[in-house]
């Protein structure tokens, strides 16, 4: 198993690297880029750009993606200085002085002059940096990227362990109890709930919630954004827990709703497999009654697939439906400061994560494999891949 360990964990640096390289190669192509979408906001709004280009929010480390042009759309009226201090603070190009001047305590203007990073280089300076985790800083906030990660972190894992917590608490049950009533009516008109389930995309389950409990249309029930309320500090500890619960119970719902159709099926499938082997037949034929042949013998082996597969769902619920959901329901998490990043092209952030949370991806996916072995010692994946 150790040798197998090893081989996953060796593969991930070159399926890492070719994430990387393949949304790094992307964005060459995508139009705009941080420095248009400042000019953009510094047309509406003078104190942006005064932010960006005077103060250090902007970070050279780690700087990627969307080299600078040479003329910007827009940018009639700022002074060409002003677009190379930009560019050399997002590290898309960097100042080189006469060699025969650097040093002097008179270093004029004159001597020195700006020059372009390419792409390929900004790449490996990228890397080069993550491999030590440094991921830079924001184009667009005065903090660092893994800053950042670590304040929305909390939100997102929220999300993501309720969702997966309710995910398993009513599926297994339910598909465990499909299995034993293969056929009937109560499996015929669940199987059209979960289909329905399935069917409708969580973003949009979200707002049909917002609009029949939160005030949208209906009954004002559950709060329409945030985790906590304004008066959270002043509540007892038991009042804090009941409004944390308040708040999160329409998030957690509409991200609950795909994951449970899916792994409930999942249960009901599992179940029905082991349920017809030949060794649920030698119990039953023992006389052993049907709870002690389901929950004795049926339910560690059915199982299996089903709680070795938890950590890839909660990774699953965690990244794909906390950035609508996040969005929608005015969450400060991951899904949205991703969002936001993609939008205004803020390469830290957006490379940053991306790397952060492939790495974890990656890492799950051995997890996951682990899991299948401690739930049943009998797999063994190192024979297998011999």
């Amino acid at each position: 198993m150790s040798a197998y360990i090893l081989r996953r964990l060796l593969l991930i640096i070159p399926t890492l690297f070719g994430i990387m390289l393949i949304n790094f190669a992307l964005t060459q192509f995508v139009p705009g880029g941080p420095i248009e979408q400042i000019i953009a906001q510094m047309e509406g709004e003078g104190d942006v750009f005064r932010n960006i280009a005077g103060g250090g929010d902007a970070g050279a480390q780690g700087a990627s993606g969307g080299a600078g042009e040479d003329r910007y759309s827009g940018a009639r009226g700022l002074p060409p200085e002003m677009l190379d201090a930009l560019e050399v603070q997002m590290g898309f190009a960097r100042i080189v002085c006469d060699p025969g001047h650097v040093g002097e305590p008179n270093l004029k203007a004159e001597d020195c002059r700006k020059e372009k990073i390419s792409a390929v280089r900004q790449f490996i300076t990228m890397m080069g940096n993550y491999l030590r985790f440094d991921f830079g800083e924001s184009f667009f906030h005065s903090s660092s990227v893994i800053d950042l990660v670590l304040d929305k972190m909390p939100v997102s894992i929220t999300l993501g362990l309720w969702s997966t917590l309710l995910a398993y608490i009513i599926s297994i049950p339910l598909g465990i109890r499909k299995a034993v009533k293969d056929g009937s009516a109560f499996d015929t008109w669940t199987s059209g709930v979960i289909i329905v389930g399935y069917a409708i995309p969580g973003f949009l389950f979200a707002v049909l919630l917002m609009v029949l409990f939160a005030g949208g249309s209906y009954w004002k029930i559950f709060p329409l954004r945030g985790l906590t309320s304004e008066n959270w500090n002043d509540l007892s500890l038991v009042g804090k827990a009941l409004d944390y619960l308040w708040h999160i119970t329409l998030p957690v719902v509409a991200s609950t709703i795909s994951s449970f159709a899916t792994l409930t099926l999942l249960t009901k499938n599992s179940f029905l497999d082991e349920i017809n082997k030949q060794y649920v037949m030698t119990a039953r034929a023992k006389g052993q009654t049907e709870r002690r042949v389901l929950y004795g013998h049926v339910f560690r082996n059915a199982m299996l697939i089903v709680i070795a597969g938890f950590p890839s769902l909660f990774l699953g619920v965690f990244f794909g439906a906390s950035i609508l959901i996040e969005t929608i329901f005015s969450l400060d998490g991951l899904g949205r400061l991703g969002f936001e990043a993609a939008v205004a092209r803020n390469y830290p952030v957006i490379f940053g994560t991306l790397y952060f949370f492939g790495l974890i991806g990656l890492l799950v996916g051995i997890l996951s494999d682990l899991m299948y072995v401690f739930v049943d010692p009998r797999i063994d994946f190192e024979r297998r891949a011999g």
